[in-house]
């Protein structure tokens, strides 16, 4: 017990102590639980012996995790993703495991370790991709789908792995317990084990082929049924009891039965708690299952992690270091090479394509478990099996860099001049606007439509053409080039709207325009407070804060709903938009460049004054506004009765009365 309680105290301790300086430093946690377990084990050697074991119980946050992204995607989300599951992520498993296989017989291996390495090789780390994917909210981005699909094809592609292994045992190899090389197979694990399940497990293993995939189908299917009509009742039983810790003991109870029962027939138990959590996607209790297991997650995955860090064999490192080096690098150069192919050939654009490339370019956990099983089976020589686990760590050591290499790429490659040369422009218009996303369409809409003739600039190709097909002229180039914007008439234009994503594009632009033509109405999007005092820096006259008008609407509804009337409601909402307004030219006085709007003293005081200056204002707007609100309802409308709605002024549009709203697009 004692030294169970030290254990945990050190892999407890070394975890807080390093993972938040790796995310604080930009390193992500992943590389901050892998350095922790790296400082535990080769270097300090407080950790080592247990790591097997530990490694096995934390893979159930494998499990977890993969139960939650089942629970954020709806059947029909993932029916949608079958094109990507099936010919995306299978491509991705047979091309890498052909490519490796192919290299490693080329330098003369034999072909049982070249396939073997060839499977290895093919696997990604799901643990650590989607907790990468997670924590720089990439998960719905093109790219982190596609990754998704694929990590989701290899833990299916594993049972075919493990099913063929047998076949390629060598006759010179004996099979060997597993533990020699410091894995242990689950599965075999389980059936070993003296337990009440050893009884069925032997049944199980005893049954011929076509019962064997029989009963896995079934097991599939009872899965999926028993989640859809037994789920509620069961949930509803348990909650009528009222007390909260039995909702994490249902919850609990839920996945690890599961995986077990998976494990039982021969199936991987993250695949088969995926599934149930697509099936519980839609269930009333799947925000009280994320909030029971996320907290079970976060901490096994961090042990697992832990546990990666710890069992990387650096004395064979230091005894064969190019050697290892050269595989290791040579695997993620290979599978970067074919990843990137396979983003080609399914149109996956710019930053996702380099997120797809790097992102599945390590090897995985799930390598652990075929080189325990390979050896087991004697299908993998003992030095081969001790390289190939020194390999898919130091793999799975590097993904943090690969994201981080990920991100200076897709950055670079996002500021170099487009492939396509930029439109020649034709014509020139009294309003220039630089951007057409969501933002520049509604206000090209409303400019072109009142008689204004306008040019507009994106560099996008696609939302240029997107945008002809209605019949609404665009130029192709990037806004930010000055020669573009002199062809656009900048020379002769009133009005230069800046609505482009990026925020330092857009201060370029508006300091380009306002060096060469210090008359020109400058109109910006902000991203945020801080974007706006750049943009003032900068010369713009007018600043638009991307989400301010529709919040300070949104607010309006608030108050129309908790009591007051449409009158006053409108009135609060116009003096708050102007009281701001003037705010934040105050502020932008005091703000000063690179220093944080927290750090900087003077910021935080004015601030704090205008914080109240503005509370005061808008109660002595409602004082102003409820005796004219009674005079003008008159006693005909009684104590509760409403006087017509007056609308917000300055740039917030006008909308119809509350009796006669209509949702419409925006």
């Amino acid at each position: 017990m004692e030294n169970f309680l030290l254990q945990a105290s050190l892999y407890l301790g070394t975890a807080v102590l390093v993972v938040p300086l790796a995310v604080r430093v930009g390193l992500g946690s992943v590389l901050g639980y892998l350095a922790a377990g790296i400082l535990l084990g080769p270097i300090f050697g407080l950790a080592g012996a247990e790591t097997a074991d530990l490694q096995h119980f934390a893979e159930f946050g494998v499990v977890l995790m993969l139960f939650l992204i089942g629970l954020e995607l709806e059947p029909r989300t993932l029916w949608d993703m079958r094109h990507k599951l099936l010919g995306l992520g299978g491509a991705q498993v047979v091309l890498t495991g052909l490519a490796l296989g192919g290299g490693l017989l080329a330098l003369g291996t034999s072909l049982s370790v070249a396939v073997i390495c060839g499977m290895l090789g093919a696997l990604s780390s799901t643990a650590i991709v989607l907790q990468t994917l997670s924590e720089k909210s990439l998960m719905r981005t093109p790219g982190g789908r596609s990754a998704f699909s694929v990590l989701l094809t290899q833990d299916i592609a594993v049972i075919p792995m493990l099913a063929a292994i047998p076949l390629l045992a060598l006759p010179e190899t004996d099979a060997i317990d597993a533990s020699v090389i410091g894995v242990t197979n689950p599965e075999d694990a389980a059936a070993q084990a003296e337990s009440a399940a050893e009884p069925l497990v032997t049944l199980l293993q005893t049954l011929p082929g076509w019962a064997a995939t029989a009963l896995m189908l079934a097991t599939v299917a009872v899965i999926v049924l028993a989640g859809h009509y037994l789920s509620r009742p069961i949930f509803r039983f348990v909650h009528a009891a009222k007390l909260p810790e039995m909702s994490t003991f249902i919850s609990l109870l839920m996945v690890l039965g599961i995986a077990f029962v998976m494990m039982l027939v021969g199936l991987s138990p993250a695949l088969g708690t995926f599934v149930a959590g697509v099936v519980l996607a839609n269930s009333e209790f799947r925000h009280q299952l994320e909030a029971d297991l996320k907290p079970f997650k976060g901490l096994l995955l961090g042990l697992f992690f832990m546990t990666v860090g710890v069992g990387i064999n650096f004395a064979m490192l230091a005894r064969e270091p190019f050697v290892v080096l050269g595989l290791t690098l040579g695997l993620i150069a290979v599978k970067a090479v074919v990843l990137f192919g396979l983003a080609l050939a399914f149109k996956l654009r710019g930053q996702d394509r380099w997120l797809f490339s790097l992102g599945l370019a390590q090897a995985g956990e799930f390598g652990f478990l075929i080189v325990s099983f390979a050896r087991t089976e004697g299908a993998l020589p003992l030095a081969a099996g001790q390289m190939a686990l020194l390999v898919i760590s130091l793999s799975m050591l590097l993904t943090p860099l690969l994201f981080i290499t990920q991100e200076q790429l897709a950055r670079r490659f996002a500021r170099r001049p487009p492939d396509r040369a930029p439109d020649q422009i034709d014509e020139t218009g009294r309003v220039i606007i630089a951007g057409i996303g969501r933002f520049g369409q509604v206000v090209n809409r409303l400019v072109r439509t009142s008689g204004i003739s306008t040019v507009v600039l994106d560099s996008d190709m696609q939302t240029i053409e997107t945008m002809r097909r209605f019949g609404v002229k665009g130029f192709f180039g990037d806004p930010s080039r000055p020669e573009l914007l002199q062809a656009a008439g900048l020379a002769e234009a009133q009005v230069l709207v800046v609505a482009v994503d990026d925020r330092h594009n857009a201060s370029n632009i508006v300091r380009y325009a306002r060096q060469v033509r210090p008359d020109i109405h400058i109109v910006a999007r902000a991203v945020d407070r801080v974007h706006v005092y750049e943009l003032y820096q900068a010369g713009a006259n007018d600043t638009v804060r991307e989400t301010f008008d529709s919040s300070v609407r949104a607010g309006r509804y608030v108050l129309e709903n908790m009591g007051f009337s449409e009158y006053e409601a409108a009135k609060l909402s116009q003096a708050y938009w102007r009281i701001d307004r003037a705010a934040m030219r105050d502020l932008a006085q005091v703000w000063k460049p690179g220093q944080p709007i927290h750090e900087n003293a003077a910021y935080v005081a004015r601030a704090r004054q205008l914080d109240a200056d503005l509370e005061t204002a808008l109660i002595d707007v409602l004082y102003d506004v409820r005796p004219m609100a009674a005079e003008e309802t008159g006693p005909q409308h009684g104590p509760g009765g409403h006087p017509p709605p007056v609308e917000p002024e300055l740039d917030q549009p006008s909308e119809t009365p509350a009796s006669a709203k209509v949702a419409m697009p925006e």
